[in-house]
This record gives structure tokens, sequence and C-alpha cells, in this order.
């Protein structure tokens, strides 16, 4: 009997052995998250994506809709444009600023009849070493507004001026393209000579001659456009020239110089230089009409633009 009675104890033992360690693991399974849950999760993680997806999506319609004067930055002559600057302007003329692609993309003359101003309006040229970008811009109404854009096809050297003959360092600084100095038989196509040095390259000892802006997409110290875009802006300053101004300013920038790119270079070689640029640099986006430059002990010095 005692011998029943003891397996029986035992019998119990297991039993109560299994039904404990059953209950501790049901305790277990139902922490974890059901397939209902992790659906649903999996669903708010999806809407919260497809939520901010449709948020950067309107933003960009937004900002397309926008009339805006934006500013390239890319590398390469002739390669997809990578991104844009965008800066809002006030009191904004829907004839005057459009879309940067337009600005590229669209045949000069049709650009100057939607400006509604023809070959030979007074010009302006600035040229961004580090976005590879030359600018033309045509005075409309007293300011200047952008005519057309072009990718440069090629230059040597890196940022900085050029401070010597054979150095194969494209210039920048604030320079003058008159009648003379254009070059319609140029071996590069068609030329116009930049004028470097001038005053202020002088000042500094600089030296080099015959830096251009031309065709045939070559350069050693030049900055070289392709054949079929030098035409269209040596017709524009030849032109300008034939019909009154004296001569046409070319401002050549190692970047677009707003405050915090400023602040990148804050260490370069070069800041101080780049910081007597900027002054012209900015007057012209203030006032949208080019300053006038000239060069008082060694230094660039920015005044009001002369009518």
């Amino acid at each position: 009997m005692y011998k029943r009675f003891g397996l029986f104890l035992i019998g119990v033992g297991i039993l109560f052995s299994v039904w404990t360690a059953t209950k501790r693991y049901r305790r277990e399974v139902t922490k974890l998250p059901s397939a209902a849950t992790v659906k649903k999760e999996s669903s708010e993680v999806g809407e919260k994506n497809v939520t901010f997806e449709r948020q950067l999506e309107k933003k960009e319609i937004e900002e397309k809709s926008l009339i805006v004067r934006e500013i390239p930055t890319f590398g390469e002559c002739d390669t997809p444009l990578s991104e844009s600057v965008t800066e809002l302007t006030g009191n904004v003329d829907v004839e005057t600023y459009i879309s940067l692609e337009a600005l590229f993309d669209t045949p000069l003359k049709k650009r100057l009849k939607r400006l509604g101003v023809s070959e030979g309006a007074p010009l302006y040229v600035r040229i961004f070493k580090k976005e590879a970008v030359l600018e033309l811009w045509v005075e409309k109404e007293g300011r200047y507004v952008p005519l057309k854009f072009y990718r440069i096809c090629a230059y040597s050297g890196k940022l900085g001026p050029k401070l010597k003959e054979g150095d194969k360092q494209a210039p920048e600084g604030f320079y003058r393209v008159y009648p003379r100095q254009l070059n319609p038989k140029s071996r590069f196509h068609l030329a116009f000579n930049l004028g470097y040095p001038n005053a202020y390259d002088r000042a500094h000892g600089r030296t080099g001659s015959y830096l251009m802006v031309h065709g045939d997409c070559v350069s050693v110290g030049c900055y070289a456009m392709t054949d079929e875009k030098i035409e269209e802006i040596y017709a524009m300053v030849a032109s300008a020239l034939k019909h009154g101004q004296r001569y046409v300013p070319v401002h050549i920038f190692p970047f677009r110089m707003e405050d915090t790119t400023m602040d990148d270079y804050s260490e370069h070689r070069w800041y101080d230089f780049w910081m007597e640029l900027k002054e012209g640099y900015d007057y012209f986006e203030a006032e949208e009409i080019p300053p006038n430059v000239t060069v008082k002990n060694g230094r660039y010095v920015i005044e009001e633009a002369m009518p």
C-alpha cells in the first residue's frame, strides 16, 4: 500500500512540474506581439514613411510652383544639372525670373524675345570657377536680369588667382572687355581677351598674357566653351560694344560667395583676397547692377555703379 502511495506522489509531482512549466511558457509567449500587432505596427511605420515621402513631394511641388531666381551648382561641362540653390526674390517679374533649366536650355533668341530686349543691350558677364558656369546678364529698365547661362567646357588650375606666366591658372577678379580685345580670328574659333593682368594684378606683381574666354573646349589658363556656346557669347559681347557700351564687365569668382560658403573657406590661403571679391559680388546681388570697380593702394574698391 505504501509503495502505491509513493508512486502516486511521484506521479503528482511530475504532473505539477509539467503544469508549472506549461504555465511559465504561456506567460512568456503572451509577452510576444501577436501577428496582428506586428502587422499593425508595420502598417503604422509604413504610413509614417509614406506620410514623410508625401510631405517631401508636396514641398518639392510647392517650391517648383514659386517664381524664383535659382543658382546652379555642378562640376563638369554638359553634365545633367545636379542641384540648385534657390533664392526667393521680392517684386518678382514673371518675364524675368524663370526656371533654372530655361536659363540653360532656352535658345538665346527666344530668351531675348521673352525679355523684350535685343542684341546690343548693355551686357554683364559673371563666371564662377568652382561651379563651372558663365552667366550673361542684360540690362532692362535700369537693372540687369539673367539672359542665359552656359556650362564652361574646360578651365585649368584650381581655386585662387593667377599669379605668374606659365602657372596654367585661370584668373579671378574684376576685368573689362573693350572692343580691341575681341578676336574673331582666334585659333580657338572665337575669343575675347579678359584684360589680365589688370591694375590689381600688376600691383601684386602678377604676370601672364592672353587669358581669354574662347571656344574649342581646351584650356591652358583660359575659360573654354564649346564652339556653339562661344558663338552666342561672343556675338552678345561684340554687339553690346558695337551699340555703345564702353566695355563689358567680366567678374570672375572662385564660387558663389554667400556668407556660409565663405565660412567654409575662412582658413584658406586666399580668403582675404576673396573677401575683396565678395564686396563686388554682394553689390550686384543687392543692386542688380554691376558696380564700378577701381584699384587703390593695391586693393579693389567697390563703388556705386556709374550711369
